[in-house]
């Protein structure tokens, strides 16, 4: 709760407070922050921005379908959600791996 100099009060919810101090450690750790509505549709600059790759990269993961996507004309637009969901498949594909790598080490007593 936050109250200005006429007295008046400013609820904010908790989770929001939260995210708010999420984006701040992250920028004050250098980091970029972007905030993207839910529903959103991005053009692919945006898109490959947002997964640090280039658009030429990005052109060839919505080719080989590994990122819904449709056009508009002759523009591809990508959903922030199947964006995301493209993220977290990596994200498990990189811990299996990681934890594949771990077994194998422990496996040879390295």
């Amino acid at each position: 709760m936050v109250d200005d100099e006429d007295g008046d009060q400013l609820v904010v919810p908790r989770g929001a407070v939260e995210l708010l101090a999420r984006i701040l450690a992250h920028m004050a750790a250098g980091k970029g922050v972007s905030v993207v509505p839910a529903g959103a549709d991005l053009t692919t600059q945006q898109a490959a921005d947002l997964l640090n790759v280039s658009r030429p990269y990005l052109i060839g993961l919505l080719e080989a379908g590994e990122i819904e996507h449709r056009k508009v004309g002759t523009h591809r637009r990508v959903k922030v959600e199947s964006l995301l969901e493209c993220m977290r498949r990596d994200d498990q594909r990189r811990r299996e791996a990681a934890d594949e790598l771990t077994d194998l080490t422990q496996e040879l007593g390295l």
